[in-house]
């Protein structure tokens, strides 16, 4: 067995050896527990005929714990100055291939198609870079790829929001938009102490496990995703002004917005953070037709 990346030690070893210094604006953190990164590996559940995407692998650390557990692990790495670095740490394993590109920008589908085509067993397991972990997940979420799940590490915090359950003050759009693609739950809480450098605030891991059906069927899912956004615009606000001054039209329509929240049985008085995905579904649809004409 080779010797870990993610120890203090060795990890001090390689940056130095590439005199490399981390870039605030990438939100590099690099873990320095092994112990950890078996653990998240661990919640993935992969076999020895799984594939694994990694976002943003860093100096390879926990790449290499994917590469001892998966058959291929494909990582999209931004920082074309780490791309010699990966090349040196994981230059034991024949498994990993590095792409060196944006994931934002990648088009996830064709590298999957062109890495991972015959397998039946795809997860995301990545430490993913805290400022675009929303958009990350989004996008891997809304492309519809070919993928079970997730097993990610991001700000306690987004966490928190992520996994939200109705009539908590975390729950909001994001709660919804990722409820509506998958089944979340925080695996684990990472502490600040197990990373280089040590951020400012504690990390969760959340496992995501896609749905084969969202769990409600709407006309118009980006309609859906318009009126969950709105009715959240301002938290304090109840779900009929938020809807009012958050729709396009919204002041004119405001009759037909209390009629379709009380068709709903929805009480035009209640906040965005009481309704359940279902709720939210159903008022999708009965303002449909208010919003876009037949």
């Amino acid at each position: 067995m080779n010797k870990d990346i993610a120890t203090p030690i060795r990890t001090k070893e390689i940056l130095n050896k590439y005199g490399f210094s981390f870039k605030k604006s990438l939100g590099q953190n690099f873990l320095i527990d092994p112990n950890i990164l078996r653990n998240i590996v661990q919640h993935a559940d992969l076999t020895e005929e799984s594939g694994a995407i990694e976002v943003g692998p860093g100096i390879g650390a926990l790449t290499e714990h994917l590469a001892r557990s998966a058959k291929k692990v494909v990582a999209f790495e931004i920082d074309q100055r780490l791309l010699p670095v990966l090349e040196d740490t994981l230059s034991p394993y024949q498994n990993v291939k590095i792409i060196h590109s944006d994931i934002l920008k990648a088009d996830v589908r064709t590298v999957l198609q062109e890495e991972l085509a015959d397998f039946k067993d795809i997860m995301v397991v990545a430490n993913l870079p805290y400022y675009v972990t929303t958009p990350i997940l989004l996008k891997l979420l809304t492309e519809n790829l070919p993928i079970r799940g997730f097993v990610v590490m991001m700000q306690k915090e987004v966490a928190d929001r992520i996994t939200a359950r109705p009539g908590t003050k975390e729950y909001g759009s994001l709660s919804i938009a990722i409820q509506y693609y998958g089944f979340s739950e925080i695996a684990m809480i990472v502490p600040k102490t197990v990373f280089m450098p040590q951020p400012n605030v504690d990390s969760a891991v959340i496992k995501i496990t896609k749905h084969k059906q969202p769990p409600v069927q709407v006309i118009n899912e980006d309609f859906f995703f318009e009126i969950t956004r709105a009715s959240f615009a301002q938290r304090r606000k109840t779900i009929l002004n938020n809807l009012q001054s958050g729709l396009t039209s919204g002041k004119e329509k405001k009759e037909r917005i209390i009629y379709a929240l009380e068709s709903c049985g929805i009480e035009p008085s209640r906040r965005g953070e009481t309704l359940s995905i279902q709720e939210f579904g159903k008022l999708a649809d009965a303002l449909y037709p208010h919003f876009f004409n037949q």
